[in-house]
């Protein structure tokens, strides 16, 4: 299943080029799906509800209900733990007098992701939340992942026939067998979801309105993007005003918008390419509105104009299968042992300043900070037999320097 995740600043209008997307997919055949916790009646023209509800063309969509799943999830989770509850004299919630806790929204996108996961999709179009919002719930998985390994690690449970000798000794109950279990279903289901969100297949569509404001979220964002290991395929520049457009106050604003194109192509181009959207006067709806903001827009010539290939054509491009170097190992590992008995380890970081970033080795695993993200990755095998020696961000990318550690490694090495 290929996936493209859309995102963008807030107020851009990531939800109607996801359905731009999602259209452009669908007319080159297969089966696609639309996800988003936004309202798609109008931009669909048809009720979209928290079932896939297909278009006729080859599209699906579905609407993200946040505050179902949390209802769903909180009665199924005081039911598995029904016995706790009954001896404490706890009185059971109903679900009519429950109301979504804020973070229900992120864990009901993931659950949606997951179920389409494990449909007969071939395109999967995720409309998510704005982008520091998107990145936290692009990285929850991998962190939620980890925290449930080491809090509630597998290997305990074979000691369930010990747990009450230990519980004794101990002088504390030992954890329940249906809270073990509980925990092996949610890291199964998040290492689904993880798998989609770091498939080599799996792209992020950003979309902006050309902006001082934009441009300095779409820079921090770049790097946040890099550290998570995700790769941007195109890049959308949402209501562009006509060049001929009147008066001096929307003249400044034309402007603007094409010195931030003209920057956007310099800094973007290289990896993504840039397809400029035209500014309607008003809110696109319907599919007539989808098919007309695709008939003008195209690739940007580098001169903050757009060319004339068509929205629908562009965002199809960047849906063909990414090639080797697209998919080759993101963070590769630079083999210098015969030359300086060093492994080095390269993290591409665009946009990252020395001043913000920490590395710090703990284990077998390694924390990166950078600005105002932080990742914990573990090492691969053979940079767990090393000692960190240093590290140099050159260039957008981090080099940390390996040296093998004589009683780790082994002999003949």
């Amino acid at each position: 299943m290929r996936t493209v995740l859309v995102t963008g600043p807030g107020g851009a209008g990531r939800t109607t080029i996801a359905a731009a997307t999602a259209r452009a997919a669908a007319r080159r055949g297969g089966r696609v799906l639309l996800l988003s916790a936004d309202p798609l009646d109008d931009l669909l023209g048809i009720p979209v509800g928290a079932a896939p509800t297909g278009t006729g063309d080859g599209l699906w969509a579905a609407r993200i209900d946040s505050g179902e799943h949390f209802r769903t999830e909180l009665l199924a989770l005081q039911e598995r733990a029904a016995t706790a509850l009954d001896l404490l004299g706890a009185r059971r919630l109903a679900g009519e007098e429950l109301t979504e806790l804020p973070g229900s929204e992120q864990f009901a996108l993931l659950h949606a992701v997951r179920r389409a996961a494990e449909g007969d999709w071939d395109v999967l179009v995720v409309d998510l939340p704005p982008l520091r919002q998107a990145l936290a719930v692009l990285a929850l998985p991998e962190q939620l992942r980890r925290y449930l390994r080491r809090l509630l690690p597998r290997e305990r449970q074979a000691a369930r026939a010990l747990r009450p000798m230990m519980a004794q000794l101990a002088g504390v109950p030992m954890p329940a067998q249906w809270l073990y279990e509980m925990a092996d279903r949610r890291d199964a289901e998040l290492a689904v979801v993880q798998s989609v969100i770091q498939d080599p297949g799996t792209t992020v569509r950003l979309v902006a309105e050309p902006g001082p404001a934009a441009a300095e979220a779409l820079r921090t964002a770049r790097t946040g993007l890099a550290l998570y290991g995700l790769r941007v395929d195109t890049l959308v520049p949402n209501r562009i005003l006509p060049g001929d457009a009147a008066g001096p106050w929307l003249a400044t604003l034309v402007a603007q918008q094409r010195k931030c194109l003209d920057e956007w192509y310099e800094e973007w181009a290289p990896e993504a390419p840039l397809y400029p959207v035209g500014h309607l006067g008003r809110d696109p709806q319907g599919p007539d509105d989808l098919a007309f903001l695709g008939a003008g827009a195209g690739p940007s010539s580098g001169e903050g104009e757009a060319g004339g290939a068509g929205l629908a054509t562009g965002l199809a491009d960047g849906l063909d299968e990414p090639g080797p170097a697209a998919v080759a190992e993101r963070w590769p590992i630079e083999d210098r042992l015969a030359e300086d008995n060093l492994l080095v380890w390269c993290v591409p970081l665009p946009g990252a300043v020395k001043s913000e970033l920490s590395l710090v080795r703990r284990d077998d695993e390694l924390l990166l900070t950078v600005g105002p993200f932080r990742r914990i990755v573990p090492l691969p095998s053979a940079l767990r037999r090393c000692t960190v020696t240093g590290a140099a961000l050159t260039d957008g990318v981090l080099r940390v320097r390996f040296t093998p550690d004589p009683a780790l490694w082994p002999r003949g090495h």
